[in-house]
This record gives C-alpha cells, structure tokens and sequence, in this order.
C-alpha cells in the first residue's frame, strides 16, 4: 500500500532508459500508482539487475506485445483510467505502434501525454541520437563547468538525464494534470533534456548579459575561480569544499583557522582578484597540513560553509543525513529516500525494483483490464515470474 501527496493518481509509463524511468520512479515515490509496460522477452537495458536498479522501484512491470493489435489495446485500456502516460521514444516511435497521442487523447481527452527525448519533438537533430553529454554540451552548459586553463567536465549524467530530463518532466505531468483538472481537458507534454538544462542555468545566463559572468572556464564566481569557493585536497588525498562567499561566513573560515594556529592576518585580501591565485596556494598548503576529519571537527557547526566532501556510502553514514533519514535501507538495499518531504501526506517506499514480469497480473486486474489469463495464455502479456522469497 503506497502513501504520498499523489495517493489516487494513475501513470502507464511505456518502457524507455534513463530520465524517463527516473520520472516514473519519483511519482511512484509520492504515491502515483504507475505502471511499466516492458518489452516481451527480458529486461530493458537499466542500471542493473534487481534490487539494485532503483529507478524501477515502487512499481509493477508488465511485459506486454505491442506488436500485435491486442497489446496495443491493452494500453489503450490502461490509458482510459490514466491520468498520465509517460513514454521516452524517439518522435514518431509511439505513432508507429499506434499509441502517439492523438491515439491515447482520443481514448482519454483528460490525459497528459508526457514526452522525454533530448533534443525534443521537433527541430534538426530531433530524429538524433545522443545521450545525456551531447544535450548539456549543445545546450551550452557543459562548456561552463571546468576548471581555468582545462577541458569542461562532466558532470555524471546528472544535470542533462536527471536535473534538465527527468525533472522536467515530472513538472511537465503534474502541471499538466492540474490544469485537466480545472479544463477537462489533456495535453502533451514535450520536455526535452536541451530546454530544461538550459532553464537550469537562467541565473547564469543572466549574469552573462549582465557581465558579471564570463564564458572562460573556472573565472567566475561559483566555478572554482574564486578561491573560497573551491574544493581543496587535505592530507591523507581526501577533499573539502569551501563555500565562504559572503563576508560573515568567510570571516567564519578565519576565525576557524586561527583557532588553528594559522596566522589568517598574513592572507591575502580576498577583495582583491589579482592576489586570488596567492590566497588559493595559501590555503590550498593550510588545508593540505590536517586530514579531512581534522577540519572537519575544526568547522563543524560553524557558518564557514566548510564541509567534507564524502563518497555516497560515506555520506549515507553522515550524521546530518542520518539523523534525516536521507539515505535509508530498504529490503536489505541502501539507497535514496523519496524527497521531498510532505508533513501530512508522507512519501515511502512501497516495492523494490522488480523483474519484468513480477506482478503484472495483479497490476493489470487492479486497473480494471479483463481476462488477463487469456492475454498470458495468448502471449500478449508476458506470464508472472516468482518473486524471490523473502530472506
């Protein structure tokens, strides 16, 4: 039994990779009753087998032939009692297998149809492949994240897939279904991974016009060219980020390094840009001198906006995120909790990451689709695997 801020919405998310399956996850994650259509004959290429691909928790998978008209109906009929349908095709897939929105909208009018592609439904490159680094790198934020004098870097598949996709997309459904609901009326959604990464860094485009940024690599602000706010390598080869931007917290900083010992009045005056390649060799030698756990207990619950920087097995044990529940274990598995938190309608994890084929059946008898043992018995619908038992 699933709890959260959307108990009673319902999701029919068709097969795909990446952000799309992340977007699923999340409305799962705050109770939306989705349901995965699979391709027959195995597991999508993921994140790994069961329970480990976390992107496929909190929901059932149903292998279902859409190859054959009777599993496209199938769809059909989940859409019906939809209020939103998620698909990460490239344009045209979904038309061709007869489940493109004029299909699905004319089958449910209230619908959100939501799309997830990179380059988005239209325009050159949209019948292009490409994956999470060509997006950001021709939405022009990659070129922005590197150090001076160094070739950009990527940052994991986090900020194109997951901050630019699949977020987008959840916002995408979810206005979307506000709005069906005043109007009576459906849409479809086009998010693509190049607009939600370039909406990520509005801010910066602003600060671009307005000249306070500059397109060179790690000369700005929040890109490791200021030296109080960079990362800074301690004495055993582990790291700490210092964020002191504002006066008071990087007076913070001082006064926890002088409680040190180090003598902070012979530093250079942070105002001053020419002296920043000095004050980042001096503090790069004053943190090189104490591990990371040593400046950690110098500046733990101090406003020097210091903090250590932590694998995620680590980060899962930080005292901060424990005492939060951040990273919690599920069924013997460490991983993400659902975020955000609601205070009276509460998001929690429901199933873990399942097979395809784990309880398909239940999933499409309790969305109303009949004869489901004639669909099995036909191959339309891929037949229940076991559950692994429970240890």
């Amino acid at each position: 039994m699933t709890s959260g801020p959307l108990g009673g919405v319902r999701v029919v998310e068709l097969a795909g990779l990446g952000p799309a399956p992340f977007a699923a996850m999340l409305l799962a994650d705050l109770g939306a009753d989705v349901i995965r259509i699979d391709r027959p004959g195995g597991d999508d290429l993921t994140a790994g087998p069961p329970p480990y691909d976390l992107l496929m928790r909190g929901r059932p998978r149903v292998a279902v032939d859409l190859k054959r008209p009777e599993g496209v109906r199938v769809v059909q009929e989940l859409v019906a009692g939809a209020d939103a349908l998620v698909e990460g095709f490239r344009p045209g897939v979904a038309e061709r297998l007869g489940l493109g929105p004029d299909d699905c909208l004319g089958v449910n009018p209230r619908l959100v149809y939501a799309r997830m592609t990179g380059w988005g439904q239209d325009g050159p490159l949209a019948q292009t492949a490409g994956h999470d680094v060509d997006y950001i790198a021709v939405s022009g934020v990659l070129h922005a994240i590197g150090r001076a004098g160094g070739p950009p870097q990527i940052p994991m598949n986090l900020l194109g897939d997951f901050g630019g996709g699949g977020l987008y997309l959840v916002v995408g459904v979810l206005a979307g279904i506000l709005e069906a609901r005043v109007s009576g009326q459906g849409q479809v959604v086009d998010a693509a991974i190049v607009d939600g990464t370039a909406h990520l860094a509005t801010m910066i485009v602003g600060m671009l016009g307005g000249g306070s940024w500059h397109t060179e690599r790690g000369s700005n602000l929040l890109d490791s060219g200021a030296p109080f706010y960079d990362v800074y390598e301690t004495a055993g080869g582990e790291h700490l980020a210092v964020g002191a931007l504002e006066p008071q917290f990087w007076q913070a900083l001082l006064d926890g390094l002088a409680a040190v010992g180090v003598d902070v009045a012979e530093l250079p005056d942070r105002r001053d840009v020419t002296r920043w390649p000095e004050l980042r060799k001096r503090l790069a030698d004053t943190f090189a001198h104490r591990t990371r756990a040593e400046w950690s207990e110098v500046f733990e619950g101090t406003d020097a906006c210091v903090a250590p920087v932590l694998s995620m097995p680590e980060a899962a044990e930080h005292s901060h995120l424990a005492a939060r529940g951040t990273y919690v274990e599920y069924e013997g598995v460490m991983q993400p909790a659902p975020a955000p938190r609601f205070s009276r309608t509460p998001a929690t994890l429901s199933t873990s990451p399942r097979q395809s084929g784990n309880d398909g059946r239940a999933a499409l008898e309790g969305w109303g689709i009949g004869d489901v043992d004639a669909l099995v018995e036909s191959g339309v619908v891929g037949a229940d695997l076991p559950n692994e038992p429970e240890e």
